[in-house]
């Protein structure tokens, strides 16, 4: 294809000379449309000078999937990745919902029904004093439902009340108590999970159905055949108020006390003197049939710096099994941040000092270091010896099928500290050291065990002096076995809690290395009551469900 545009003219007066050559293709030529505003640009005399833009001002609609593709890609790529993960199974439901039932049927135990008062023809009659005696749950489901709800079902259950009669005919009155039933007694309640603004759980929104099928009351005494021509009256009263009282009980047990309850877990809380734990969600709950997945922060602090966020480049943990009742992940970061939180504060530092440092090692060091002894002045030669230990980076951990381990690189300083003056260096070395760890979880605390498997020191100064170090690697490594371990696993015994609610502790626990994460699956046990725990927590002020005392209600006719 041969094209030629000449632009032909002076000042501002421009003009197209088409091509006097021959046709190069069948059909006459057309322009690719990318180039056509400039044609008509040329051929109007305008300036063209300016490009046009290689993109189309507006995205066509074919192109709005692969927007919208690449706008996700860029969302996940500036995603926060969890360092921790907990999944709760629908084995764990069954549990739940045993101690959940006592919990509903003590609340629903506390309505109250307006009283019910009316005439028909000469009588008068008023109903009071109404009390919940009894409650069966006889059918219940608890399960998850997606993306974020939890389904509670109630069905056939039954409701025993009594309440006081008041008739008045003319100058005649009858007063006393009846017992009176609900049968049939459907609940639908949906709970649905959310991530509130301090990247806490709780539950955000509660929808619920309820529905009585029949009613019924036992009347007596003189004036029975009275009362069994008002109760369809007094019936068809009580089982609409009952209706209307049964889901204002469950939006307050939904939304106040529940996250009463959920608000006893940890988000973001100190676990010594020296570093915090953040357990911030990162993102809603979601829900499949089968479990609930949530996504935790999972990353320690120090408190002398607690806005401190380190970066998170390890592998995200990933949770398959639904066996057990909760499964919870921590990947290499969580004790990475652990670790460089500690090393931020200062807590990787150890000095022995005289007494302190083993006699044995107190020998050796001496006899190894002889030569340079010797050489000081008699008020230094009996001083007490000075072991420095202090490590030079942040840990770091590294989890295999095979096992956890940990890699440490120290310092160690030998001197002599004579009392009141300054101390006399003898040598300076480096120590690279792997320890293995083994996680354990003990009721609501991830506890960890170190042991001391390779150990190597060398010199900072020649490879001559790393060789005449090498009789002290045995004697070194007893003194990290017997004077640092034990300070070291001391500490780590004492765990960090794991984003539990109050009253609630792991059992059977089973610990599971993966590639870059490890997985514990556990089961539920409760220490305390749900009962106990939400009215500990109960929010200051709250009393009863209802904002305003009930009113009596007429029955229309």
């Amino acid at each position: 294809m041969c094209v030629c545009l000449c632009v032909c003219g002076g000042g501002n007066g421009l003009r197209l000379a088409p091509y006097k050559g021959g046709s190069t293709r069948s059909s006459p030529y057309r322009p690719w449309p990318r180039f056509s505003s400039q044609i008509k640009a040329l051929q109007a005399g305008r300036d063209c000078s300016r490009p046009q833009p290689l993109w189309p001002r507006r995205v066509s609609p074919a192109m709005t999937p692969l927007w919208a593709l690449f706008l996700a890609l860029v969302a996940v790529t500036h995603a926060e990745t969890p360092g921790c993960k907990i999944r709760v199974t629908s084995k764990a439901l069954e549990l739940v919902k045993q101690e959940g039932l006592k919990f509903l049927e003590q609340e629903l135990e506390t309505i109250t029904i307006p009283d019910l008062r009316g005439s028909e023809g000469p009588f008068s009659y008023n109903i009071s004093e109404v009390k919940v005696a009894k409650l069966q749950l006889v059918q219940s489901e608890l399960y998850f439902q997606p993306t974020r709800d939890l389904i509670l079902y109630i069905s056939n259950a039954s409701i025993s009340l009594r309440f006081r009669r008041q008739l008045l005919y003319w100058f005649l009155y009858d007063g006393g108590y009846v017992d009176a039933s609900a049968e049939g007694v459907s609940i639908h309640t949906a709970l649905q999970l959310a991530r509130d603004p301090g990247g806490r759980i709780k539950v955000s929104n509660v929808s619920c159905g309820a529905s009585v099928s029949k009613m019924q009351a036992a009347f007596g005494g003189t004036f029975k055949k009275v009362y069994d021509f008002l109760s369809t009256f007094i019936i068809s009263g009580m089982r609409f108020l009952l209706n209307q009282q049964i889901c204002p009980v469950l939006h307050h047990a939904g939304l106040v006390l529940l996250n009463s309850l959920l608000g006893t877990v940890p988000v973001r809380s100190t676990v010594d003197q020296y570093v915090g734990i953040d357990y911030s969600l990162l993102s809603d709950p979601v829900t499949s049939a089968s479990n609930l997945d949530m996504n935790f922060r999972g990353a320690f602090f120090p408190l002398v710096e607690a806005n401190t966020s380190f970066p998170n480049r390890a592998v995200e943990p990933q949770l398959q099994e639904e066996e057990r009742m909760v499964y919870v992940a921590f990947s290499e970061f969580f004790f990475d941040s652990a670790m460089d939180s500690y090393f931020r504060a200062g807590v990787f530092r150890l000095e022995l000092v005289g007494d302190k440092v083993p006699k044995d090692l107190d020998m050796v060091l001496r006899a190894t270091f002889f030569g340079s002894i010797i050489l000081l002045s008699p008020a230094v030669i009996d001083a007490p010896l000075k072991l420095e230990l202090q490590v030079l980076a942040p840990p770091r951990c590294t989890i295999k099928p095979s096992g956890t381990t940990i890699s440490v690189t120290a310092s160690l300083v030998i001197a002599l500290a004579p009392p009141d003056q300054p101390q006399v260096q003898l040598s300076s070395m480096t120590m690279d050291a792997r320890l293995s760890a083994k996680m354990a979880l003990r009721g609501k605390a991830l506890q960890a065990q170190m042991d001391l498997r390779r150990f190597r020191i060398y010199s900072n100064q020649s490879a001559l002096e790393s060789l005449a170090l090498i009789p002290l690697q045995a004697p070194l490594k007893t003194l990290l076995q017997i004077a640092v371990m034990p300070l070291l696993n001391e500490r780590t015994k004492r765990g960090v809690q794991i984003p539990l609610p109050e009253g609630i502790d792991f059992v059977k626990e089973v610990v599971t290395n993966q590639a870059g994460f490890l997985t514990i699956g556990a089961d539920l046990h409760f220490t305390k009551g749900l009962r106990e725990v939400i009215e500990k927590n109960r929010p200051s002020g709250d009393l009863e469900p209802t904002s305003s005392p009930p009113q009596p209600v007429a029955p229309a006719s």
